[in-house]
């Protein structure tokens, strides 16, 4: 199985992240919009009250595993055998 979605989707995770970092989404508009782990935290508790280095370590782990899971379908797609 190649790990080709993986490998992109954690880079999406990463960018996410070092984009915010920088200062450039002052006020964690696209951080919200495309972290996953961001989304339960805003239902459940108040985003300034988790430690933010945290939220970045689940949003590329989140998106890794959504690459993952990715490309397992791509893996199964390819070995079936068709009628």
């Amino acid at each position: 199985m190649r790990r080709t979605l993986t490998i992109a989707c954690t880079l999406i995770g990463v960018a996410l992240c070092l984009f915010n970092v920088t200062g450039y989404d002052p006020h964690n508009l696209f951080l919200m919009m495309f972290s996953v782990p961001m989304w339960f935290v805003e239902v459940f508790t108040d985003l300034h009250r988790v430690n933010i280095w945290f939220m970045y370590a689940l949003t590329v782990l989140s998106w890794a595993l959504i690459g993952y899971l990715g490309d397992l379908g791509i893996a199964r797609i390819r070995t079936w055998k068709h009628l």
